[in-house]
């Protein structure tokens, strides 16, 4: 059955989605430890076996609904029959947004938050700051004769780079813990283990410090003018704008795993790189733009129904935890021919608001939970790629780029690692 939706919000023209009377449920008890075998798999080979888009489950004792496509993120990201509040185990929430912060914000409360997030991340003035900041701490790390893994320089530049952007300037001590703590964020959401433990209390110091920089901001200091420090000490109490400088710097650092796996790309389709380096910049975007499709990032995100809620002729009861497969959603084949086929050609731009292409959320920025930070991350991303491919001649050792897809955040074994042979 062929679906159209006439807000352009439903799936590509052509895509036959499975429309199941009733959400079947998997086999067993409870289901966490076969997520955390499958990884980014879980969603999808389930409903690909079932052959339908939604199926019930048991995660970590508690009753799920696992859902992909087009249809699933208009649930998630267009409708207000679901809330993000109490949808995150407490670890994931504390490590990567904390309570109060814009994400567990809905209705007009979450809008204005929004908004301040907007005015301060897609500004195109702003987001050509954040990349010349980027560059200029990338190559300074450069140095013909050595060997750095693109990860960490990627994760080492972004640090600095978003930290200054934001109007704070920490020592070089701290930027180096910064640079730790603020990858290991997300890093460590995937498990928990004692080091996540560890990552929350750095955390937590990290937000002392944003929280004495903001009051100081606040009280007259000499925050720089029209910084994310500056607009969000006053406009926010210092506890909060310390939780919402952090969502900012953490999603910045976490762009190094889409720039690793830009390099990869680069690697493994190095007709890419000899067309950037001959001048012919023109696909640059539409290469980042497949590097994020194709690559496991975020696997899938979670929201609780609030009130009973039709899907597909089948009814989710209120309070379910319902998790959007986004990794399922960017590798479907009714949306996308060969999904697992690198093809920059796809010609794929985040500012379409295609429904099938959700690597950082579904729906308008302005209105929902997608993050706003897009245009941020694909000026990163071209930025890393015009510089690998015109800036420095580099080989790559030996080593293990393969991904494991059962590891979330996924990355590529090795971090990418370079040896700089000469700086252009």
């Amino acid at each position: 059955m062929t679906r159209q939706d006439p807000e352009g919000f439903g799936p590509r023209a052509g895509a036959d989605w499975a429309v199941p009377a009733l959400l079947p449920r998997l086999p067993g008890l409870d289901h966490t430890f076969t997520l955390l075998r499958q990884g980014y798999h879980f969603i999808g080979r389930n409903c690909d076996a079932m052959h339908v888009d939604g199926f019930r489950a048991r995660l970590m004792g508690r009753e799920a609904v696992c859902l992909r496509g087009p249809e699933a993120g208009r649930l998630l990201y267009g409708s207000d029959v679901v809330t993000r509040q109490g949808a995150m185990p407490a670890t994931v929430l504390r490590l990567l947004q904390d309570k109060g912060s814009v994400q567990q914000l809905e209705g007009e409360e979450h809008r204005a938050r929004k908004a301040m997030f907007i005015r301060l991340v897609m500004d195109p003035a702003r987001v050509d700051a954040l990349v010349r900041g980027f560059e200029a701490a990338w190559r300074a790390q450069l140095r013909p004769g050595t060997e750095i893994s693109i990860l960490h320089l990627a994760n080492a530049a972004l640090t600095r780079a978003v930290c200054h952007w934001a109007g704070l300037y920490p020592s070089e001590a701290r930027l180096r813990q910064l640079t730790r703590v603020l990858f290991a964020m997300s890093d460590r959401t995937g498990h928990f283990s004692p080091s996540t433990l560890v990552t929350l209390m750095q955390r937590r110091r990290v937000e002392r410090w944003l929280r004495q920089q903001a009051a100081a901001a606040r009280a007259g200091g000499n925050a720089p003018e029209g910084s994310a420090l500056a607009v969000m000490a006053a406009e926010l109490p210092p506890e909060v704008a310390a939780v919402e400088i952090l969502n900012i710097l953490r999603p910045v650092v976490a762009v190094g795993r889409y720039i690793a796996f830009s390099a990869k790309a680069l690697h493994e389709h190095p007709i890419w790189c000899g067309l950037f380096h001959s001048g012919n910049e023109d696909y640059i975007t539409d290469f980042c733009e497949e590097v994020r499709r194709i690559s496991p990032f975020f696997p899938f995100t979670a929201a609780v129904a609030t009130r009973d809620v039709e899907w597909q002729g089948a009814t989710i009861a209120a309070g379910t935890r319902i998790l959007f497969d986004i990794y399922g959603t960017n590798n479907d084949a009714r949306n996308f021919p060969l999904p697992h086929k690198f093809r920059p050609e796809r010609m794929l731009d985040w500012k379409v608001e295609d429904p099938a292409f959700v690597p950082q959320g579904a729906g308008a920025v302005a209105t929902t939970h997608r993050c706003p930070g897009e245009a941020m991350t694909l000026a990163l991303m071209a930025s890393a790629v015009r510089m690998l491919c015109n800036e420095m001649s580099y080989e790559l050792p030996p080593q293990d780029l393969s991904v494991a897809m059962n590891r979330v955040p996924a990355q590529p074994a090795s971090g990418v690692r370079i040896r700089v042979q000469r700086i252009d």
